[in-house]
């Protein structure tokens, strides 16, 4: 959300970062979120005048009462009564208004940075750098669910008669890669300097309504009836939901955590040949990097934050690269964001493992996060981004350790998490 000052001098301004991002149905709000400003300042002032005249009035009372002018003094006392009716409605009409100005700017985007490549959606986005070489090696690798399978080490089947399509049994050494390969990633990030914190996996609506866009709730959270509680999607959301109406002492900043979770997503409108493996499921696991820190502070903790994604990958012998998104595909609370792939040898092409954001104050104005120092209060930059997510991040590392013989070599960074093990091979089935 943008702070109204900043909407109200730079209207045009904001107009332009509407159509950037392709949502030109946006812009009569702008206009309209001005119109409303100026209605609840009238009705400030017009109020702050009626409460001078209410006091000064009140004075006057006191000082008839004690020269028994009763009569003039019961006017007086009439046209209090009628200055308290006058307030009483415009308090009710200013709640009114702001609740509505709240609503339409909470809809109006982030303003994005300068850098941002414009583009309508995600085939737009532009490739920065690779990580590693992608190779294609002279065997076939299977699809990964059949890789899985065949070290029984995967059953959709079972998983859909208890949970339906979209979940999934790990078991054997496949499962135990799962939670190696998470726990790798939390201690990758503890000795970046991160401090390591599970939270709630459930969350109120308004730290949903602080921490994403409604278009994002809509298509990812999962409700529970009859309760004011939502399944988290990313544990982002717990992390930032607990600094709300926090003041955090300014040498206590930069605030890095590394957060475990399971998320649980609806993915609205997944589909395709990809939805019959884990590639797009309702429910996974993620560790996330949270940073909390002074504004000017922030595109320099965003390069650290991909930038540790990627190192963690090629530590695993994944070949990676790094995409810009493009304006259009920012969505509304993000300043700025790229994604962080993986290759695919099976597919000879790169799929989104990761992503990180920055997010300037748009989400410590809407759950009132700031700092203090010596210059008074001010609110904070958040940013996040993914370690690991997985089994998204369990097929890179299958495919791409994946041996000719159907086994699956383990890299020297995950073996101590693997018992050792160098290889997981069909005779090592449990």
């Amino acid at each position: 959300m943008l702070d109204i000052k900043f909407i109200r001098e730079n209207k045009e301004l904001v107009k332009e970062n509407i159509k950037k991002k392709f949502q030109d149905e946006k812009l009569p709000l702008v206009d309209e979120v001005v119109e409303l400003d100026k209605k609840i300042r009238q009705l400030k002032l017009d109020g702050d005048t009626l409460r001078q005249e209410r006091n000064a009035t009140s004075s006057e009372i006191g000082l008839l009462m004690r020269d028994k002018k009763i009569e003039e003094a019961e006017e007086k006392k009439k046209r209090v009564s009628e200055i308290n009716g006058k307030l009483t409605d415009i308090e009710k009409n200013e709640e009114t208004l702001s609740e509505e100005l709240k609503e339409k700017m909470l809809v109006i985007p982030q303003m994005i940075d300068d850098s941002v490549p414009i583009g309508k959606d995600d085939s737009e986005n532009v490739e920065i750098e690779k990580f590693g070489e992608p190779v294609v090696p002279d065997y076939e690798i299977p699809y990964h669910s059949d890789i899985c399978e065949a070290l029984n080490g995967l059953d959709k089947e079972a998983a859909g008669r208890t949970s339906g399509n979209g979940f999934y049994y790990l078991m054997g050494d496949i499962a135990r890669l799962h939670s190696a390969m998470l726990s790798y990633a939390r201690d990758f990030m503890i000795d970046k300097g991160f401090t390591y914190c599970v939270p709630p996996f459930m969350i109120r609506s308004d730290v949903v309504t602080g921490v994403m866009s409604f278009a994002e709730m809509e298509n990812m959270m999962y409700k529970i009836e009859n309760e004011d509680l939502y399944l988290i999607g990313t544990s982002e959301h717990s992390m930032i939901g607990k600094f709300k109406g926090q003041i955090i002492k300014e040498e206590e900043l930069p605030i890095t955590l590394t957060s475990y979770s399971p998320c649980f997503r609806k993915e609205v409108g997944a589909h395709g040949i990809e939805e019959r493996g884990l590639y797009r499921v309702h429910q996974f696991e993620k560790q996330e990097m949270i940073v909390l820190c002074k504004k000017e502070e922030a595109m320099d903790w965003y390069n650290k934050m991909w930038s540790y994604t990627v190192e963690f990958f090629r530590s695993l012998d994944i070949p990676v690269r790094t995409l810009e998104c493009c304006s259009g595909d920012l969505a509304d609370l993000k300043v700025k964001s790229c994604d962080v792939e993986a290759w695919s040898p099976r597919q000879q092409k790169y799929f989104e493992v990761g992503s990180c954001s920055t997010l300037g104050d748009a989400q410590a104005r809407r759950l009132s996060i700031r700092a203090k120092g010596e210059n008074g209060t001010y609110l904070l930059a958040t940013l996040n981004n993914t370690v690991l997510a997985t089994p998204r991040g369990l097929i890179a590392f299958i495919e791409n350790n994946y041996q000719k013989d159907g086994s699956i070599k383990i890299p020297k960074a995950l073996q101590p998490y693997m018992g050792e093990k160098e290889i997981i091979a069909l005779d090592n089935r449990k």
